[in-house]
């Protein structure tokens, strides 16, 4: 990114935004006043000179542009004194306009406008995306994997300068606040990821997004172990301690090296073949009711069913047995290609 582009961006995302919108509103009523001036001269001409309205718009363009052409009329002291003011009114507002379209063009200030109007509207056609609170480190990594996945992404970031090359659809502003995450789409997205600075600031964005929506799913990073229970009870379906989660994980490649490396390949590994997936069961889908034997996931998809978890967070039955009955709610943990896995989720959506 060249220096004139970074700081064009730069200036979008301190406050492009509200300057924008302002040079348009300018803009518009400027074109107003040129409008009307035009009008007053057109009606002025027909009812003074008693000219046509072809004529008389004419004779107010050629007046107001103070071109000189030949007049259509005669001379009166009417005619005179009212072209007299048109002019003046004509001029003034001509380069009114003039001075509003170079400082809105020459600033950027309706690019920045329409830049952001644009991101406004691919925000609101986005449907089950991720809203990522927080493009630190932790941030990054989870928008890094989300992306790799196939998921959409919305970012949160107060940070103005944490966002300058950031081609990802984002929201500027306080994860905390209604209005940012409503702006974010929070209504229409799949889960949200909070990882901000301080464990204060995610607790804060985590009672708003439950408060805005009940049943969504929240993953809330906790600075500190006495932070986790916090944030749970604030709202967040699960805390994560990236720094306990890490040390966990080298002390399981340390003890069972082959376990860790495989669960560490089919959950994260784009280029696995085979993967670990979990699958929703919708109130319209055929599997409400039935056993699981019933189902036969291995015989009708391929992939292997590891577990079944009961509604609501409910506790998990690990190779359920054939006669666990699959209820409204349930969550199917199993492994199969991405292509299996989809076949299962569309027939476990109702679809």
């Amino acid at each position: 990114m060249t220096k004139e582009s970074e700081s064009y961006r730069r200036r979008m995302l301190l406050g492009g935004v509200p300057q924008g919108a302002d040079a348009l509103r300018r803009i518009v009523i400027a074109l107003a006043g040129l409008v009307g001036v035009t009008a007053i001269g057109t009606f002025g001409y027909m009812l003074i000179a008693d000219l046509t309205f072809v004529d008389a718009l004419y004779q107010t363009v050629f007046t107001v542009a103070t071109v000189g052409y030949t007049e259509l009329f005669e001379r009166t002291v009417a005619t005179e004194l009212f072209t007299t003011v048109l002019i003046v009114l004509g001029v003034g507002t001509v380069l009114y306009n003039l001075g509003v379209l170079a400082e809105a063009f020459t600033e950027g200030h309706v690019r920045q406008h329409l830049w952001r109007r644009k991101m406004d509207r691919t925000i609101a056609a986005y449907r089950g995306h991720i809203i990522v609170c927080g493009f630190g480190r932790v941030g990054r990594s989870a928008i890094e994997h989300l992306l790799d996945t196939g998921h959409q992404v919305v970012i949160v970031e107060k940070d103005a300068d944490r966002l300058v090359g950031v081609d990802l659809p984002f929201v500027l502003g306080d994860a905390s606040a209604d209005d940012v995450l409503r702006d974010a789409g929070i209504t229409n997205a799949r889960a949200l990821i909070c990882a901000l600075d301080s464990d204060a600031e995610t607790t804060y964005a985590t009672l708003s997004a439950r408060a805005l929506c009940p049943d969504l799913v929240i993953i809330s990073r906790a600075r500190t172990v006495d932070s986790k229970d916090k944030l749970v009870l604030a709202g967040a379906t699960r805390a994560v301690n990236p720094q306990l989660i890490g040390g966990r994980r080298m002390a399981s490649f340390a003890l069972h090296a082959d376990v860790a490396e495989f669960l560490d390949e089919v959950m994260h590994d784009d280029d696995a073949e085979h993967r670990i997936q979990q699958v929703r069961v919708v109130e319209r889908s055929a599997f409400v009711g039935r056993t699981t034997g019933q189902l036969d996931v291995p015989g009708r998809f391929g992939t292997q069913l590891l577990a079944v978890r009961a509604p609501r967070k409910g506790a998990f039955i690990a190779a359920p047995a054939e006669d666990t009955v699959i209820e409204v709610g349930s969550t199917l943990i199993v492994f199969g290609t991405p292509e299996q896995v989809l076949r299962l989720r569309q027939e476990a959506n109702g679809q």
